[in-house]
């Protein structure tokens, strides 16, 4: 039998993988995107245009990267398992196709595709099955692309935030921000990924930076009662940093590609 811890440890997963189809038009609408130079890093590595490349985004969600990837020029196709986002994303991108999934039995055919994207979903796959499900649907010379926007934890004033959260949520920030790049190790051993960190940022209001934060897994599955008075708080800690109500997220993405062989 599963240990208790490890029995919670997955049934916390789960619930936080689930929780952003309840919040699927605040992530849309507050999610900060993706810089060009993330994209660039992506052609830099695979020696490949992305125009014209047919490219699966896995974990798609509301379709913030598959948009950017359309963007760009790719031939993309979309796959997400959840209701509620896979709805968001019809009502965002109805152009772009869409199929149910997920990165452990991809709904794909074998060397199908040039390129496979996780961007912020990786992490909810079992690697030791979505490797090889990889690995099936690329075409040789192919390329496993993962990436997260990470906090950018030097900067003051959102160090100081991270230390409000991990005290209020009993979590640890720092050590989520450092197992991203660990995630690199494949547990099959057949792929190699390379690590490219693009620094980017962007200036918005208070509130969207609020909603942003909350419509993270660990505010969702904790509820309105427990969030609410946190956010609150925030709130005024924000003010008094920022008076005139804008703030500067700065992010590093962490991005890990793997090429298959030619």
């Amino acid at each position: 039998t599963t240990p208790p811890s490890a029995h919670h440890a997955h049934l916390t997963h789960t619930a936080r993988a689930h929780s952003f189809n309840t919040a699927a038009a605040q992530y849309a609408a507050n999610r900060p995107a993706y810089p060009p130079s993330l994209f660039d890093a992506i052609e830099d590595l695979t020696n490949r245009r992305l125009s014209g490349s047919r490219v699966a985004d896995i974990g798609a969600g509301t379709g913030i990267a598959t948009a950017l990837l359309h963007a760009r020029g790719a031939d993309v196709l979309a796959v997400e398992p959840g209701d509620g986002m896979a709805a968001q994303f019809r009502r965002t991108l109805p152009e772009i196709p869409l199929v149910r999934g997920t990165g452990d039995a991809l709904p794909l055919a074998d060397a199908s595709v040039d390129l496979l994207t996780y961007a912020q979903a990786w992490h909810w796959t079992d690697p030791a099955r979505a490797v090889p499900e990889a690995l099936r649907v690329l075409r040789p010379g192919g390329a496993l692309a993962l990436w997260w926007n990470t906090d950018a934890l030097d900067v003051p004033w959102i160090a100081e935030a991270a230390i409000r959260t991990e005290r209020h949520f009993g979590i640890d920030i720092r050590a989520e921000k450092r197992s991203v790049s660990a995630r690199g190790a494949d547990p099959t051993g057949r792929l190699r990924f390379t690590h490219r960190t693009v620094r980017w940022s962007r200036r918005i209001p208070v509130d969207t930076h609020l909603a942003n934060i909350g419509s993270h897994s660990v505010f969702l599955v904790h509820g309105e009662e427990h969030t609410a008075p946190f956010l609150a708080e925030e709130r005024e800690h924000l003010l008094r940093a920022f008076p005139d109500g804008f703030v500067e997220e700065v992010y590093d993405v962490i991005l890990l590609l793997a090429g298959t062989p030619a």
